[in-house]
């Protein structure tokens, strides 16, 4: 049902959040998600292409939401997820309440740990199990969202005037449990202690909830809703690059990288790049960032390269200038004493840079700045990544100059390789700098050390900042002085939509959406909203819809023999190999049909199961095979015996607990020392010298699960170099999904399927290899000296142990003392 646009103009997006969210009942929800069905007065839409209007729109994504938030409160669980340790019960006290806008604000007094803003917390006037039958069934209970915590205190926000009808925040029943709370909160019967628990963290989905809300101001509102190009790029919006970067991006970038460059220098509001595994995704978000930054429009530039004035008449006195700025650019206050000194280079300052001040690079650049980017990502580890290539490569200047630009990188994750542009680093250097100059003056020293006044002078210098999706909704960037002109979101497929709209609300004139919408989706908890699509991304929903997407084409991982059913079966055949990309990855155990690029092991007497109090499926005889398969490969090869080469890669995290059990006990040392045992979901973006992949699944009756999504397998069999091994039923996966079926299928065709039975250690004895021996000839057992300084180099931070558990969007928000808070999560 729509809402009353009346009732959307007067409240803001964060209180409509709160009210719904904060008037519900706790135990109702645990109870229809135990009886997997749902209570709602709204009807639930599908995901579709294109939205009519607004309207439309919300009433799509706003139900779809709230289905995740309350899959959030009641912990619902996928096949994957196991069981989670309940925070305890602990005393609370009310100091003082205030009451605003209809919401009460008390300050509580309480030995609740590890809370911070936006936490979601239940407060009771006695203790219960989830069930509510353990303890007594609880009759005065209700929601608290944190504010604010200081040391042994916390703000909340809760909303006791009754139950809101589905959400229609006009409508509001009594509530007997609401009205039981509210003298003890109003502190109307005195201080009573009561009992307090924290149920999770909002703040993620409450910053994509006002995102969502706030669509009707984005400039890309109506390309948003109707998922195609509303006006025409014309010659005239077009931007150019000098010639010696132009010839730079040439010789750097191979033809389809160099289109999506291209388009981004077109000026179009909204750039699709796809960037299937190896395609150098990364090194084309660098190029696009050196073009946009060095980029003129296309006026003002002449044949040959060179800036050129603009014709116009008679120059106008400097005070009649600022007048005609003042009106053409109303964000512009007052005169601002470097505006004295006119820009050089050709750019007249006549072109609009969304009030950006106009200053020089902090190297050896004499390039003006002229545009802000906003880099972001649903995760720390993709968004480390980038930074970490920047830092090491730098960008290139109109000059073709490698430089490093002014960079911060704001979130609480940020790992300690991009430690030097981290936001915490940054303020702790300025501080230690004021304090060192101001010495013993306290006036200045006060001011000084206002941590937040310091974040925002940071951001406002730098002329690239880089944020989680998240972290971009933070108060932090309410606080700037300029928005930002373009905002790059890489692995956009892997967010919600709602997400995506996070870091368009700070003001730009241009998206790049980067991503592959044929691996991992973004992680959805509900099974409702999954099934009714809330799942698809904004790059996804736009590429459906028929909006034009630049493909990177050319892939430089993976041997030509891994490439090559990926290319087919999600890319259209469009793949191609980069140049020697197979002389690279031919390694010594090729010389072995069943160690060489690509293989399927057949254990058809394996059997799946789910041990009692989990979640999670495993498969005994997969692992039993997998190291047998692992011992002999690195008995023969030790140069693989090291985490940074070798992955045994699997769906289920059942199955990663019980590989790492049964590798102490068979070799005597941890997994984690010599091989990387992760699942498919920790490996997105990351890549081996080899992987090993156990697709657990194997029954005769049964489906495969989450194994059938095709995106899952793609990650799964992209992630290796070399050789990718997989291990599986061969029956079960035929039966269950057609790509499987292709898989194990051209498989057969290269006769690289290997139908393996008890014991598996022979399946490796020496007359069985050497029957299996093929005639490679003298090949290179490791990759060229340059070729591993990139891998070991460039894709340290994948391999990093710190950084392994952060590769999933979901998970608690953490703050340090100044409520400054990211979200970080497991796998």
């Amino acid at each position: 049902m729509a809402v009353e646009k009346n009732t959307l103009e007067e409240e803001s997006p964060a209180h409509r959040f709160y009210k719904i969210v904060l008037s519900w009942d706790y135990l109702r929800i645990l109870k229809q998600s135990l009886g997997k069905k749902r209570a709602s007065a709204v009807e639930l839409k599908e995901v579709k292409s294109t939205y009519k209007d607004v309207d439309d729109y919300f009433d799509t994504f706003e139900p779809l939401l709230f289905e995740e938030v309350k899959a959030q409160i009641s912990k619902e669980k996928n096949e994957e997820d196991e069981e989670e340790t309940q925070s305890e019960w602990q005393y609370g006290m009310v100091q003082e309440c205030n009451e605003v806008d209809g919401f009460h604000l008390p300050t509580v007094i309480t030995d609740l740990e590890s809370v911070s803003q936006n936490d979601l917390l239940l407060l009771s006037n006695t203790k219960f199990d989830d069930d509510g039958e353990d303890k007594g069934l609880p009759t005065t209970y209700a929601f608290a969202l944190v504010e604010q915590r200081q040391r042994d205190r916390i703000t909340l926000r809760l909303y006791l005037s009754g139950e809101v009808k589905g959400f229609n925040t006009d409508v509001v029943n009594t509530c007997p449990r609401l009205l039981r709370m509210l003298p003890i909160v109003s502190q109307k019967e005195g201080s009573k202690p009561f009992h307090v628990r924290k149920i999770c963290s909002l703040s993620t989905i409450v910053r994509e909830y006002v995102a969502l809300r706030s669509i009707t101001s984005l400039p890309f509102k109506d390309l948003i809703l109707a998922a195609a190009e509303i006006e025409s790029t014309t010659e005239d919006r077009t931007w150019k690059i000098s010639k010696p970067l132009t010839e730079f991006i040439k010789s750097n970038h191979n033809e389809s990288q160099q289109e999506a460059i291209n388009a981004g220098l077109s000026r179009k509001p909204f750039v699709l790049i796809q960037g299937p595994p190896g395609t150098g995704k990364t090194q084309t978000i660098l190029g696009i960032l050196s073009a946009i930054l060095h980029a003129t429009p296309a006026r003002v530039h002449s044949n040959k390269g060179a800036l050129v004035g603009v014709k116009r008449g008679p120059e106008l006195p400097i005070q009649e200038k600022y007048n005609h700025w003042e009106k053409a650019c109303p964000w512009l206050v007052g005169l601002n004493p470097r505006d004295m000194i006119m820009p050089v280079n050709g750019d007249d300052g006549f072109f609009p840079t969304s009030g950006n001040e106009m200053k020089p690079e902090m190297v050896n650049s004499s390039r003006k700045y002229r545009v802000r980017v906003l880099v972001c990502a649903p995760s720390n580890s993709a968004l480390d990544e980038i930074v970490l290539r920047l830092l090491h490569t730098g960008i290139r200047d109109e000059n073709d100059h490698a430089y490093n630009p002014k960079i911060v990188r704001i979130g609480l994750k940020a790992h300690h390789s991009v430690q030097a542009v981290s936001m915490d680093y940054l303020v702790a250097q300025k501080l230690a700098s004021v304090d060192s100059q101001a010495g013993d003056k306290q006036k200045q020293g006060g001011a000084a050390n206002d941590k937040d006044n310091i974040r925002a002078a940071i951001l406002d210098e730098a002329v690239i900042v880089f944020s989680t999706l998240s972290f971009s909704g933070s108060g932090l960037f309410s606080k700037l002085n300029r928005g930002f002109d373009v905002v790059i979101i890489d692995e956009a497929a892997q967010a919600v939509e709602p997400a995506t709209l996070i870091p368009l609300a700070n003001g730009c004139k241009q998206v790049f959406l980067v991503g592959d919408p044929v691996q991992l989706p973004a992680t959805v908890i509900s099974p409702v909203a999954t099934k009714f699509g809330y799942t698809t991304s904004l790059f996804k929903r736009l590429q459906m819809a028929g909006y034009p997407v630049q493909m990177l084409k050319t892939q430089y991982r993976m041997n030509p023999e891994i490439r090559s059913f990926p290319s087919r079966e999600f890319y259209n055949e469009e793949l191609e190999d980069g140049p020697d990309v197979e002389n690279q990855t031919l390694r010594g155990w090729h010389k072995y049909r069943c160690f060489g690029p690509f293989c399927f092991f057949d254990i058809h007497e394996g059997n799946e199961s789910k041990p009692p109090g989990s979640g999670s499926w495993v498969n005994v005889d997969e692992v039993e095979f997998v190291l047998a398969l692992y011992s002999k490969l690195v008995s023969r090869y030790p140069e693989l015996k090291v985490s940074s080469r070798l992955a045994i890669i699997t769906p289920y995290r059942g199955q990663i607990k019980l590989l790492r059990e049964k590798f102490r006990s068979t070799f005597g040392v941890d997994s984690d020392k010599v091989v990387d045992i992760n699942t498919v979901d920790g490996f997105q973006g990351r890549e081996k010298d080899v992987a090993i992949f156990s697709c657990v699944r194997a029954s005769e009756d049964r489906g495969i699960g989450f194994v059938n999504d095709f995106r899952r397998m793609n990650v799964g069999i992209t992630r290796a170099r070399s050789s990718v091994l997989v291990v599986g039923s061969a029956s079960t996966l035929k039966r269950c999904d057609p790509h499987w079926k292709n898989l194990v299928e051209s498989a057969e065709q290269r006769d690289v399927l290997f139908k393996v039975s008890k014991p598996y250690v022979d399946f490796f004895n020496e007359a069985n290899l050497s029957a299996m021996e093929t005639k490679v000839g003298e090949m290179e057992e490791e990759p060229p000296e340059e070729d591993m300084y990139m891998y070991n180099n460039v894709n340290a931070i994948k391999d990093d142990d710190a950084q392994a558990e952060d590769n999933d969007y979901w998970g608690d928000a953490a703050g340090d003392e100044d409520g400054y808070a990211d979200d970080y999560g497991e796998d």
